[in-house]
């Protein structure tokens, strides 16, 4: 059985069934008929049941965002948004998908090439917990208007969430067996999520997770000749010039960090801040910090809510206790509290030495790093000093100057004066152990499609 716990007060919410080889073989065989059908569907005639989808979204939202809070533990406003969110892609998607797979002409010699972008069948999508719904509809909504069907993997802590979004399909009135949710109970999963990328219905493979996750899936993918597209973990620097409005520097940076209880690969996590500003940079976070409400998702007060899961709690917890150990200093958090449920508090820490889990590691957390630099060769430096390279932001008035050191560091989104984010109108992934590939914008509904050359001579 796969079990479902509440992170608020750590209790038990929901028991499913897990299914056998025997149920994922019946499902798969069912998703590839499906998906053979759907591919000789017009992109129109795709784009009414996607537009369909986003009305049930918006509907529904009060429903969904309380599945998402009671199962991973967000503040209910920030479920609410996320449900909002994915009715947004869904239209984006249904509006732009015709011109994204519009067939290109090239002139070759004065004959025509022509490129069509054609579907690839079905493709297994492995989702995260932390953005239940959002995750799972950034993938699905450009994989499935590109003809494509889709089984999802997705994180047993929010089951209750994968049903509902099956379900979701379903009363949209997509084809039946489009979209299946496998649901894989965790001592199973490394071997029937293996058997699912070899199986021949399977073409493709999406995953949106942690680095070790993602070499798992994709060693397996490659060794069975399946593209694959890698959204993996990150350890964004956010860099802070000595010319910049540090007021409104500050307030996007705790935002950056804040936001999902820092549960996020793109959430802020390094605070590269010029020396000059860096004492009154740390003065702002932590006397923010200290005055977040912490506790009920469901409480309109609280702005913080739990870790989803114990265990993602006590390494976060660990991370701190070895970096403070090793020297570095704890402005303000740092300790477990006695309450019920798996919850951190919002934790500055500073004196950050390279070799310190602070430093190099992903804090899946509320735990901001600050650490100060000289210039703008010394930012570039420390901010390019890790294996990750997923978001990464800096604050300056200087505009060019920001664009140039945006220029020099190795990541796939840099925001200027903003908090990096997911938009359907912008490609989004990383580089380095972040991951490849790249998800949203017409560059995301092409990571899943055949790029078929016809030439007519």
């Amino acid at each position: 059985m796969i079990r479902t716990i509440n992170p608020s007060n750590g209790e038990l919410l929901a028991e499913y069934p897990a299914m056998t080889a025997a149920d994922i073989e019946h499902v798969l065989l069912k998703t590839g008929d499906a998906a053979s059908r759907w591919k000789q569907c017009s992109v129109g005639e795709r784009a009414g049941f996607m537009n369909r989808l986003a009305g049930l979204l918006r509907e529904q939202n009060s429903t969904h965002a309380e599945m998402i809070s009671r199962e991973m533990g967000k503040p209910l406003s920030q479920a609410v948004a996320e449900v909002e969110k994915c009715a947004w892609v869904c239209e984006y998607y249904a509006e732009h998908a015709e011109s994204f797979l519009q067939p290109e002409t090239v002139d070759v010699d004065g004959l025509t090439g022509l490129v069509t972008f054609e579907p690839l069948g079905v493709v297994l999508g492995v989702m995260p917990w932390n953005f239940p719904f959002w995750q799972v509809f950034r993938f699905a909504s450009a994989v499935m208007m590109a003809g494509n069907g889709i089984v999802v993997k997705h994180a047993p802590n929010v089951t209750g969430s994968a049903i509902a979004i099956e379900q979701l399909f379903r009363e949209a009135g997509f084809p039946e067996h489009l979209y299946r949710t496998l649901h894989i109970d965790l001592e199973d999963v490394n071997e029937l999520v293996g058997a699912v990328i070899d199986h021949p219905v399977v073409k493709a493979v999406s995953v949106t997770g942690s680095t070790g996750a993602g070499i798992a899936v994709a060693s397996k993918a490659g060794r069975a000749l399946k593209p694959s597209v890698l959204e993996l973990g990150g350890n964004d620097p956010y860099i802070v010039l000595e010319d910049a409005d540090l007021r409104q520097a500050a307030s996007v940076c705790i935002a950056a960090r804040l936001l999902n209880a820092g549960q996020s690969c793109i959430a802020a996590k390094r605070f590269l801040v010029h020396a000059s500003v860096k004492k009154e940079f740390e003065d702002i976070l932590v006397a923010d910090f200290s005055a977040r409400r912490m506790g009920d998702p469901f409480d309109p007060d609280v702005t913080v809510g739990p870790i989803a899961r114990r265990d993602l709690r006590d390494e976060l917890h660990k991370q701190v206790e070895i970096s403070r150990n090793m020297g570095a200093t704890v402005l303000c958090g740092g300790e477990v509290p006695p309450e019920k449920g798996f919850f951190y508090p919002p934790t500055v820490v500073t004196d950050v030495r390279p070799g310190m889990p602070v430093y190099s590691e992903e804090t899946f957390g509320p735990v901001a790093t600050v650490i100060g630099f000289s210039d703008d060769d010394e930012a570039v430096s420390i901010a390019n000093d890790s294996p990750y390279g997923l978001g990464s932001a800096v604050f300056s008035a200087d505009t060019e100057r920001a664009r140039s050191i945006a220029a020099r560091l190795e990541a796939g989104n840099c925001f200027i004066n903003a908090m990096v984010k997911s938009d359907p109108r912008l490609p989004f992934g990383g580089v380095k152990q972040s991951g490849y590939g790249r998800e949203l914008s017409s560059y995301g509904l092409r990571e899943f499609v055949n790029v078929k050359t016809v030439y007519t001579g």
